[in-house]
């Protein structure tokens, strides 16, 4: 008997030992909005990854920066040379051999700098700059959609958070409600089929609570992914859930700020951009070429200019250089279409790009008026219910009604305070959908 109370001594220690070890593995930090996003902006992987293109784009404009410097090469040859056969009797009779020097070699350098390719260059540069312009505006676009992304994390929280804790009440409620119903029970003055209904809906409550804990740890993790936090980081919401909502501001003046301030409408405008620059390259193909260049090589032997000379010579040349690409007329016709309907293309899906954005900024600015408008409905249906539960609760406790009306204005109340939550809750993140609407998350 000793040794089987020492095991279940050693077994209680250790569940108690790994318990607090589990708890030590968790950290809990309360966390605002605000932090959040410094998070994500932070440490958000899909954001790092437009960081690093908008750092390539930079390189790229160096790159093309660097045309303007002046092409400079050194090469070098070494050759050995047989004789000249000389087929004196024709090609089918033995030849005679000419005696030639056996080696040749030759070294040198060469520069080129260019003063005029049809702008192309310049143009090169500005398509460069544009690109990293779209890369930029492609990063604040993926932050604000992470912002929102975390946004909704987070208040997906809140509500959990604020579901639970209503829920506990509401249980802890139940469980009164249930130890007074089966002393009526005991009295003889109801049935028990009222026990096992109210038992029955206090499970499924217990139950509700299971799924709110899980519901708390997906969202938890998903934001702990966007900010880089680890999985074991519990995030408290730090907002205060009975803050006023931001007041309404005329549609006219959220649009004004949608197509000045949108991330999406501002790529669009500069790829038209960068298409408009594309059409002006390809123009360029047809005009001529002018640039300097300058070569020193040594060579050996000497048999560039009679007489020949067997020794080392050294010939140097510099000079102006150009050119006119004639076939140019003909062979770039069609690329100038071509990139002039690309050009009209982007033109047409900029104005798609308007279209789009009036559309979201008008549904986010209907439903967080919506969202606005729910609130107010389901604050007087709390009111509605709790006066009905209050009614019901008198009457059911004398004998004036039935177990389900109870449970069924339990319900309801509980409902309704679910309800009024989710509709602020909602309003908030349609707030937030309206503000990246408007390029202002």
């Amino acid at each position: 008997m000793y040794y089987i109370n020492k095991k279940i001594v050693l077994l209680l220690f250790s569940i108690f030992l790994f318990n607090r070890l589990k708890a030590q593995e968790t950290t809990q930090i309360s966390m605002s909005l605000n932090q959040i996003w410094e998070k994500v902006a932070a440490n958000n992987k899909t954001i790092q990854m437009q960081d690093l293109r908008v750092k390539g784009t930079l390189e790229g404009i160096k790159d093309a920066k660097a045309e303007r410097l002046p092409e400079i090469s050194a090469e070098g040859e070494y050759a050995r040379v047989s004789n000249v056969p000389i087929y004196e009797n024709g090609l089918f009779h033995t030849p005679s051999q000419f005696e030639v020097v056996h080696t040749s070699y030759k070294f040198g350098a060469s520069a080129y700098l260019n003063l005029y390719n049809g702008s192309k260059t310049n143009i090169k540069i500005a398509e460069e700059k544009k690109e990293n312009e779209i890369a930029i505006e492609q990063r604040n676009l993926t932050t604000s959609e992470m912002k929102l992304r975390a946004t909704a994390y987070f208040l997906d929280l809140q509500r959990s958070n604020i579901f639970k804790a209503l829920l506990l009440k509401d249980i802890s409620d139940q469980e009164k409600q249930l130890e007074e119903i089966k002393q009526l029970l005991k009295n003889g003055v109801v049935l028990k089929s009222d026990v096992l209904r109210v038992t029955l809906k206090l499970s499924r409550q217990k139950m509700a609570l299971v799924q709110l804990n899980n519901d708390l740890a997906i969202a938890n993790q998903k934001l702990n992914i966007l900010t880089g936090l680890s999985d074991e980081t519990v995030i408290q919401p730090a907002e205060d859930t009975k803050a006023d909502l931001p007041v309404l501001k005329p549609y006219s003046t959220y649009l004004s700020n949608a197509m000045t301030n949108s991330f999406a409408y501002k790529i669009s405008e500069k790829e038209k951009e960068l298409r408009k620059l594309e059409v002006k390259n390809v123009k360029a193909n047809v005009s001529f070429k002018l640039g300097l260049f300058a070569n020193y090589a040594y060579s050996y032997p000497q048999i560039l200019l009679y007489p020949y000379s067997i020794a080392v010579y050294g010939l140097g040349m510099t000079g102006i250089k150009a050119s006119f690409p004639i076939s140019a007329f003909y062979h770039n016709t069609h690329k100038a279409r071509a990139a002039e309907l690309k050009y009209q293309q982007q033109e047409v899906e900029h104005s798609a790009t308007e279209d789009k954005i009036r559309e979201e900024v008008n549904e986010a600015y209907l439903r967080y008026k919506e969202s606005l408008t729910r609130i107010d409905v389901a604050k007087e249906n709390i009111s509605q219910a709790t006066e009905n539960l209050r009614i019901v609760n008198n009457t059911y406790f004398n004998q004036l009604a039935l177990v389900t009306d109870l449970l069924d204005a339990d319900t309801q109340l509980l409902q309704t305070r679910f309800d009024y939550a989710a509709a602020r809750i909602a309003a908030q993140l349609q707030f937030y959908q309206l503000q990246k609407a408007i390029g202002n998350l």
